[in-house]
């Protein structure tokens, strides 16, 4: 049985939740995965996915909700919407505008984000961050409008961010909370958390799972 607790990220000191020894056979999900058919990513995530086996979340969801409750203070049923393997593979050069600054999953309080570290080196964990100009370190419905609407001018004044991965402070971000990866190791946060891949800039951007930033990530609701 893993071991988890509780960190507050920035000034708005939203909840953080550590899991350690997360699953019970770390090494036979890499195999999995090793054997895996991945495929391109869809939506904003700079890298491919591929499906996990069978049963992965099942005999975890009761120490989720545990965790949840305890963090969260949210009760309810927890519902997996989507989870994957993931590895991050696009080279710099090929970054979209919005990969190259954090972002939010989800705007409502019910979603939670869940990522799963699977490379035994380590490699980069996740980063959290603060909107200078706003001072916004989480978008929920109530921010989205006003928010984007400032990033957008600064955009449009300033130019697009350099083609890199955002793991550090930046003119538009500060960078609040590091969240380091270790082998076993999984997260939950709130998905309007801002917030990135701490990519170091001398990443390998592998897609072997023996060799990439190898994860599991996920989206849950919790009632």
């Amino acid at each position: 049985m893993g071991t988890h607790r509780i960190e507050t990220i920035g000034a708005e000191a939203r909840p953080l939740c550590i899991l350690d020894d997360f699953a019970p056979d770390p090494d036979g999900l890499r195999d999995f995965a090793a054997a895996a058919a991945f495929e391109a990513a869809l939506h904003h995530y700079p890298g491919i996915r591929a499906a996990l086996p069978a049963g992965y979340f099942e005999a975890r969801l009761p120490v989720i909700a545990e965790a949840a409750a305890q963090t969260f203070g949210r009760s309810g049923a927890v519902t997996v919407i989507d989870a994957s393997f993931s590895i991050v593979t696009t080279p710099v050069e090929a970054l979209s505008v919005a990969q190259r600054m954090p972002h939010v999953d989800a705007f409502t309080a019910d979603r939670i984000a869940f990522i799963h570290y699977l490379s035994p080196e380590g490699d980069d964990g996740t980063a959290f961050f603060r909107h200078r100009s706003t001072g916004f370190e989480t978008v929920g419905e109530d921010r989205r409008d006003l928010y984007f609407r400032q990033l957008d001018t600064e955009l449009r004044y300033a130019g697009p961010p350099p083609a890199a991965y955002v793991a550090d402070n930046t003119p538009l971000f500060a960078r609040t909370h590091v969240a380091a990866a270790r082998y076993n190791r999984a997260l939950l946060y709130r998905s309007d958390n801002l917030h990135s891949g701490a990519i170091s800039p001398d990443a390998s951007l592998s897609p072997n799972p023996r060799a990439g930033r190898l994860t599991v990530t996920a989206f849950l609701s919790i009632g």
